[in-house]
């Protein structure tokens, strides 16, 4: 969750200004306002026909369709809140991978939707906080501003100071966020016997069962304290993160140190080479810690999640959505890296069955495989590894190219549900890196947290 010392860009003030719509919690409604995206582009794309042949120059009817398309996909996206905001959040994870002509226009967007959406009235967020801390909830605090700083996919964050004097961050969850979450999740659920004939290879059912599970994990803010206070606890005193303390703790509200800081989004769109290499190296670095210094891996990788402390420290925040590896990231995971890296084919494919990631009744060439996981041991073959939009674009042009002869193995692959979140970090991860377009020692990281992958 963002929290910032001054509004967020884009943020939509609605404290004061008259009461903000309730989140839809209907599954049709939510499933009519996504499902009018695309027909809404449909209805701009005809509009724009007509505005070329009405004499208007080809590149500016584009960019205006562009920028249309996207203000609306923040504006439902953001209305709804819930899964459906953060499909957003995770579509921008990878805006990186865009062409650069589509990309453009929706950036902005797509940045908005990782760290602000419409807030609550405030009569809302103090119902909340009386239900929640109690009726005596102001005396917890010497201050408390109505206004929020920032606002997310299933709650907001309120600048406090706490009786004690310290700055807090206020998290508060969206009334119906519970209901509009889960509404987004069985309807994906429900979506799997779709989805697995678009991708045979792959035991559907049990991952999207995992993912919802993982995810609905995400509403409950006590579940989220404990992790944030496991991870306070791993890296106090630590000369290179900030994790804010846990104050107050109940379901839908929670109490944390603030911590001031320039957003890593803030670093991508004008940060210089060398804040980008620095705040890259510290990111990565912290999310392939985590399993080994804390037991957990912070699991939900988008860039409104993380901040550079004035005295450039790396601050992490939001613990909703973590995965426990209590004896660290799985050691398979090194040792087929490292495997993988040498050109051990068929040593490969046999490890990566073990595992789960090709199911028993289903036969692969080797060599096949290997050439598949090419783009993704590539970064480890380096010392230092420049992490580009270019370089990903290239590696989604690929793997989705009907005509290269490798396509075909991603129909083979599963995903096992066990490594269903490690999958979303280190997809995510890499997409964020190549945003911040940063030179990060990857190799050195990964010895370092996964000693699997460092032994001869």
């Amino acid at each position: 969750m963002a929290r910032v010392t001054t509004p967020v860009a884009g943020l939509v003030h609605g404290g004061q200004d008259g009461p903000v719509p309730e989140i839809p919690k209907n599954a049709i409604t939510r499933s009519v306002k996504i499902a009018a995206l695309p027909a809404a582009h449909a209805g701009r794309a005809a509009w724009g026909l007509g505005k070329r042949i009405g004499g208007k120059p080809a590149e500016i009817v584009t960019a205006e369709m562009q920028a249309r398309t996207a203000e609306q996909m923040f504006k439902v996206l953001g209305e709804l809140k819930g899964g459906a905001m953060k499909m957003g959040q995770a579509m921008s994870v990878f805006e990186a991978a865009m062409p650069e002509e589509f990309a453009g226009p929706y950036r902005e967007a797509l940045t908005k939707l990782q760290e602000a959406a419409p807030p609550m009235p405030t009569e809302s967020i103090h119902k909340i906080l009386r239900e929640e801390l109690g009726d005596d909830w102001r005396e917890r605090f010497q201050e408390f501003n109505d206004t929020p700083a920032a606002a997310a996919s299933i709650g907001q964050v309120h600048k406090a100071v706490w009786r004690d004097g310290r700055v807090v961050a206020v998290k508060v969850q969206y009334p119906g966020a519970d209901k509009a979450f889960i509404s987004d999740l069985n309807q994906m659920t429900r979506m799997g016997k779709l989805f697995a004939s678009w991708v045979p290879g792959m035991d559907i059912k049990p991952l999207l069962e995992e993912l919802k599970a993982r995810a609905i994990e995400e509403l409950d803010y006590l579940r989220e304290s404990r992790n944030q206070r496991a991870f306070a606890a791993a890296y106090e005193g630590d000369p290179e993160y900030v994790i804010p303390h846990v104050l107050a703790a109940a379901p839908h509200v929670l109490v944390s140190e603030w911590v001031d800081g320039r957003p890593l989004s803030s670093i991508i769109a004008t940060g210089t080479p060398e804040e980008r290499d620095a705040a890259g190296t510290l990111y990565m670095r912290f999310l392939l810690s985590g399993p080994t210094r804390a037991g957990l891996l912070h699991a939900d990788p988008h860039p409104g999640n993380f901040r550079i402390t004035p005295d450039g420290k790396f601050c992490v925040l939001d613990f909703g959505a973590v995965s426990e590896l209590p004896d660290g990231m799985p050691p398979a995971m090194g040792r087929l890296l490292r495997i993988a890296m040498s050109g051990e084919a068929d040593t490969v494919a046999e490890g990566l069955r073990q595992e789960g990631f090709i199911r028993p009744n289903v036969e692969v060439d080797p060599e096949q495989v290997l050439r598949y996981l090419g783009p993704f041991v590539e970064p480890a073959t380096f010392e230092v590894f420049h992490f580009t939009r270019a370089w990903l674009r290239g590696v989604f042009a690929r793997l989705n190219d009907v005509r290269d002869p490798d396509f075909t193995m991603a129909l083979k692959l599963n995903l096992p549900p066990t490594y269903a979140l490690i999958h979303r970090v280190w997809l995510g991860g890499i997409g964020v890196l190549c945003q911040l377009d940063a030179h990060v020692p990857i190799r050195g990281e990964l010895e370092r947290w996964m000693p699997e992958f460092a032994q001869d």
